[in-house]
């Protein structure tokens, strides 16, 4: 059995400064993120959502960050689903880009709103067919007999849409997380570690040292 108590790392590879900021959160996600992408980190865009149910019991899962601008950060996925339902509950939720290579990690707090169908169609009609389909075949977070089932419902709707634009499910579109922090996390030597947060105050965004 591993010794996960003697499993650390000192971080030496960067620090981050209050005169290192861009003036605000999104220009400074735009540049760790092409650092991200510079480093050829594996999928950069994949992002830990969390959410929580109306009765506080949180959970957790990795989904892909498809757009950014200065509204907020989205996402797409199945609102009948899990996090589709408890977004739906809350209006609430959080974001992590956990960059550990750079030892990096930025963290997002903020409210959560549906895209229009006409903005969440353009997004599914770009995608990989086989994907398009995918979204009509899974009742995604519900339990299924087997792998079987899944395979068989998605050759009905291979078969269905053979030859025709897939139309948008009603169930499946995006979300846009609008924040109200901003925090950007760089790892350094003995722990103490970097922690700067812009927070929105109004139309201002307020920055601040978190100790580590």
């Amino acid at each position: 059995m591993p010794s996960y108590a003697d499993m650390r790392k000192d971080y030496t590879l960067a620090g981050l400064t209050e005169k290192d900021l861009a003036r605000d959160p999104f220009r400074q996600f735009e540049k760790w993120f092409q650092e991200a992408e510079g480093a050829k980190l594996p999928e950069p865009n994949a992002m830990v959502l969390s959410t929580c149910s109306r009765e506080g019991r949180p959970t957790s899962r990795t989904v892909l960050l498809k757009g950014l601008d200065g509204r907020g950060f989205v996402f797409f996925t199945n609102y009948d689903s899990r996090k589709g339902r408890e977004l739906g509950e809350t209006g609430r939720a959080s974001l992590l880009f956990p960059w550990i290579a750079l030892e990096r990690q930025v963290m997002i707090e903020g409210s959560v709103a549906k895209l229009s169908r006409e903005e969440s169609a353009v997004y599914f009609h770009s995608r990989p067919l086989p994907s398009q389909l995918a979204a009509w075949a899974s009742p995604q977070s519900t339990i299924i007999a087997s792998r079987a089932v899944l395979e068989s419902a998605m050759k009905t709707v291979e078969k269905k849409y053979a030859g025709q634009e897939v139309p948008l499910p009603p169930s499946w579109g995006g979300y846009r997380v609008s924040p109200e922090t901003v925090e950007f996390w760089q790892g350094r030597r003995n722990r103490l570690h970097d922690r700067l947060r812009y927070r929105r105050e109004q139309d201002a965004w307020i920055v601040e040292r978190l100790a580590p």
